[in-house]
């Protein structure tokens, strides 16, 4: 399980140990670099802010570095297995998967193939209070995207999840 930090002792950790803790935050290498170097921070709000601002400053290949680092919506086998750093965060995020008949279970897997194999990467959303239904019906409404639009929402999600994270990560 991740340790959260004081900001005052996020700021004050090695740059490697910095790295390493947002990396429980954001998978893009590039991002992890940046924020790390960045330190320190005067208050949460800055560290968000700065969060956003370097996110959206990566390329797509930094975003879909990024997106590797997740379980795919409803595989939770995945996430026992592939993703046990950021497991219990990511279970709390995916909980509405949780309860999810094998019928929705099922779409989902299809819906994430057919979304993979559409855009190149797995089909990010920000679950955290959302149902199975609910992430079904995104993912297909996000299948009619055309590829520009959609690298465009997977980041913003990513950008959702990681500040979800950061605020886990660091309390004041």
């Amino acid at each position: 399980m991740m340790k959260s930090f004081k900001l005052s002792e996020f700021n004050a950790l090695s740059l490697q140990a910095a790295r390493e803790a947002l990396t429980y935050c954001c998978g893009s290498s590039a991002w992890v670099d940046k924020m790390a170097s960045s330190r320190p921070f005067k208050d949460r709000s800055e560290l968000l802010g700065k969060a956003t601002n370097v996110w959206n400053s990566l390329s797509e290949e930094d975003w879909k570095e990024a997106f590797t680092h997740h379980p795919k919506i409803g595989d939770l086998e995945s996430l026992k297995k592939k993703f046990s750093a950021t497991r219990n965060w990511a279970e709390q995020e995916q909980k509405g998967s949780q309860g999810a008949s094998e019928a929705v279970l099922r779409a989902l897997a299809r819906g994430n193939e057919t979304y993979e194999n559409r855009f190149g990467y797995i089909f990010i959303v920000c679950a955290t209070g959302k149902t199975a239904e609910e992430m079904l019906n995104l993912l297909e409404e996000r299948l009619k995207n055309n590829p520009e639009v959609e690298i465009k929402k997977a980041a913003l999600e990513q950008d959702k999840i990681t500040h979800i994270r950061l605020e886990k990560l660091i309390y004041e």
